[in-house]
Order: structure tokens, then C-alpha cells, then sequence
């Protein structure tokens, strides 16, 4: 199984990117996953065994709400357009969550010092062309922002199955 830690943002929010993202008849991407901000990426090595989500659970029940801020459209590379996002705390719950989840996570590539949080809008990999992909980014700024800051209040642990990510469990945090 593949797994992934993220946050969605509230459903008001998820509302918009997903009438956003449909503007692209090719983007599979939100049939294949809800929006979110990604906090440790799939495939990540949590590893189908589960050990790790008791570690992750105490690690979010002790950890403060928090701030988040979409800020602007960017992209990695012409194969992904994003939504950056803001916050101090993420960074912190990114590297605590890494840390217990999983050790060796923290060699894998875009983790800790690499982590760049962000609310992924189109991929070439669900369907998108790069010049869409950049079309997408640029629209982004006038027809999508400015998403206001919400307080991040759980995490989300998400699990592939079938052909598209599902919510396996939302954990609060403190």
C-alpha cells in the first residue's frame, strides 16, 4: 500500500480548487485525490504494516494548531504546478512527523531541508501537457487567489487504493 500525510484545507476551500482544476477537461487529477497541502509525500516508505501510525497520532494530539497560508502558483519543473503555501509550523510538523514515522524517510529525496510545501493544482502524470500545465499556473493568480489563511486543526492519513487516494483516518491535532 501507498501512503501519504497531508492537510485539506476547509471544504470551502476545497470547493474552489476543485472548480479551478475542472477547468481543465484533461486534469485527472482531482478524481484522483482531494486537494491538500502534502506533508510527507507518497511513496514515502510508511511502510503497510502500520507500526508508524500510533508514533504519528501521539505526535499530532501533542502538536498546536496552526496557520497556513496559500500564497502563490509555482511549479516543479513543466511536469507540476502548485500552490505554495506559508507557515512556519508546517516545516516543524513535517521534520517531527518524518522523524517518527519513519527514519530512514529523511533520505528520501524532497524531505527535510528539500521539503517545499505545497497544494499540488495539475501534474503531467494525471494528464495535463505542459503548455496546460503553465496556462494553469498563470490563470492561478487571478482566477484562484487569494485563498485566505486557515487554521490547520488535524491531518489527514490518506491510503492509494483502487485508482485513487481515500481518507484512511483524520487525526486531530492538539
Amino acid at each position: 500500500m501507498q501512503y501519504f500525510i497531508g492537510v485539506v484545507p476547509p471544504p470551502e476551500y476545497g470547493r474552489r480548487i476543485i472548480a479551478f482544476q475542472r477547468k481543465w477537461i484533461d486534469n485527472r487529477l482531482p478524481d484522483v485525490v482531494e486537494p491538500h497541502v502534502t506533508v510527507i509525500k507518497s511513496p514515502s516508505g510508511l511502510g503497510s504494516d502500520m507500526l508508524w501510525i500510533e508514533k504519528v497520532r501521539r505526535v499530532c494530539h501533542s502538536f498546536s494548531r496552526f496557520a497556513l497560508s496559500p500564497v502563490k502558483p509555482s511549479s516543479f519543473g513543466r511536469s507540476v504546478v502548485y500552490l505554495s503555501i506559508e507557515s512556519e509550523k508546517i516545516y516543524l510538523l513535517h521534520q517531527q512527523l518524518l522523524k517518527v514515522a519513519s527514519p530512514e524517510l529523511s533520505k528520501l529525496d524532497f524531505e527535510l531541508d528539500q521539503y517545499v510545501p505545497h497544494l499540488t493544482l495539475g501534474m503531467s502524470q494525471y494528464g495535463m501537457s505542459e503548455r496546460k500545465l503553465m496556462e494553469m499556473k498563470e490563470k492561478a493568480e487571478t482566477h484562484l487567489l487569494p485563498i485566505p489563511e486557515f487554521i490547520v486543526e488535524s491531518v489527514n492519513l490518506f491510503e492509494f487504493e483502487g485508482d485513487k487516494y481515500q481518507r484512511l483516518e483524520t487525526i486531530e491535532l492538539a
